[in-house]
Order: C-alpha cells, then sequence, then structure tokens
C-alpha cells in the first residue's frame, strides 16, 4: 500500500488561494508544479510514491480539527498540521479573547496529538506549522478593513511559542513559517489584493490572510526542508 500524507487544519494548507487545484501548499508538498516551481522538480512526496488526503479546509478553526480527524482514511504516513489562526482573528481587536484564544487553541492542539498518537501510534510523522504575520510586525493590517490592533502581536507570539513547546513535547517536527514570512506581507507590498499570482514573488498573501502562489510554495518549502533534516526524505 502506498504511503499516506494527510493534510489537516486551514487555509495555509489549501489550494483556493493559490490559484486553484494543485497549487496550495499541501498540494505542492505532495506533487510539485514543475512549470511554475522547476527548481523543485523532483523534490515531492509523489516521488517517493505517497498519495495525499487533503482533509484541511477553509476557515478552520482549532474546535474543527477533532471532526477532519475522523475523516483519516487509514493509518498515515505523514500529517501536517496548520491551524490557530483564524482562532486569534475570531478575537481580532478583544487582548483578553485573544489571550482566551490562545489558551483554547493549544489545548485543542494538545488533544489532537495526543488523540492522533493513540490511534496511530508512532507511526506517522506529524508536523505542526507555525502561524505567520500578514502585518510583518506592525500590528496593522492597511486596506482589510481592520483597526490597527498591536496586542494581537502578543497573542501571536504566544500562540507559536505554545506550538513550538507542544511540538518538543509530543515528539512532533515543527516548521517555522511564521519567521520565514517575515518581511513579504504589508512589509512587501499590498497583502489586501486578491492575486494569487503576483508580478512581485516577494510578495506572499493573498487578501490579507491567504497565501497566495509564491506563499504556498513557500510552506511547501519550509515543512521540505523541516522533513529533510529529519530525513524523512530526501534533501
Amino acid at each position: 500500500m502506498s504511503p499516506l500524507y494527510v493534510a489537516l487544519g486551514d487555509s495555509m494548507s489549501i489550494d483556493e488561494y493559490a490559484g486553484g487545484p494543485a497549487r496550495g501548499a499541501a498540494s505542492l508538498l505532495h506533487r510539485n508544479r514543475d512549470d511554475d516551481f522547476p527548481e523543485w522538480a523532483g523534490r515531492d512526496l509523489a516521488a517517493a510514491g505517497y498519495e495525499l488526503a487533503m482533509l484541511a479546509v477553509d476557515g478552520a478553526t482549532s474546535g474543527t480539527i477533532d471532526w477532519q480527524l475522523g475523516l483519516i482514511p487509514r493509518r498515515p504516513d505523514l500529517i501536517t498540521l496548520t491551524i490557530g489562526g483564524n482562532d486569534l482573528l475570531l478575537a481580532y481587536g478583544n487582548g483578553p479573547a485573544g489571550r482566551a484564544a490562545v489558551l483554547d487553541a493549544i489545548r485543542n492542539v494538545e488533544t489532537a496529538l495526543t488523540r492522533l498518537r493513540e490511534r496511530f501510534g508512532e507511526t506517522p510523522k506529524i508536523m505542526l506549522t507555525t502561524v505567520y504575520d500578514p502585518s510583518d510586525g506592525a500590528g496593522e493590517l492597511p486596506g482589510s478593513g481592520l483597526p490597527p490592533w498591536p496586542e494581537g502581536l502578543v497573542s501571536l507570539a504566544a500562540l507559536n511559542e505554545e506550538l513550538r513547546r507542544l511540538a518538543a513535547g509530543h515528539r512532533t517536527l515543527l516548521a517555522d513559517v511564521h519567521e520565514r514570512f517575515l518581511g513579504h506581507g504589508y512589509g512587501a507590498g499590498d497583502a489586501s489584493a486578491f492575486e494569487a499570482r503576483p508580478a512581485d514573488r516577494n510578495l506572499w498573501y493573498s487578501g490579507t490572510i491567504e497565501p497566495n502562489a509564491w506563499g504556498a510554495s513557500e510552506i511547501r518549502a519550509a515543512w521540505w526542508g523541516v522533513l529533510a533534516a529529519a530525513r524523512v526524505v530526501d534533501g
């Protein structure tokens, strides 16, 4: 039976904002688009015979992970999880709500990791992903219609620190997408535009919070680097 890659979580993983089917981060990790990213030719999971189960969905919060877990068709060999950004977005502008959202998100992620290990044992490699900051540290999102929220940066930092802690404590890999994306949001251009393939490849967002085609490839690159370092794939 072919090894199985399962993509769990939210729109950081999906195809829609990157330009359509097979263009999102999880899809690129599974099978590169050689026409768009020739430098990645041959560096994908499909080359090792993996199948993909795309279970990540737009708008997912940490409270929906349990539902996604129930859809996993069989024992996976690799799982990626992108989650937590929408939890904070729902609390946008409210400091106490943001702090509560972090606590809820981490509790839900920890429960999900526990369930995955109980169900599948140590077989799957599981990779958590930190949450990026389209404001590039400014705490405001021009053109989004949202007011500035500098305090949100504190909640985002707390969320990512807790994700790092969970990864270390649950024998789980961690891809630091937050660090990788700094400088490629509003610091690079108009991240509010719904443009899947902007001319400027240094701009990695569409519609303020979604990864465009170039951002999706960079999430894939972050994942691949971690998998290569862990010798799950050949670098």
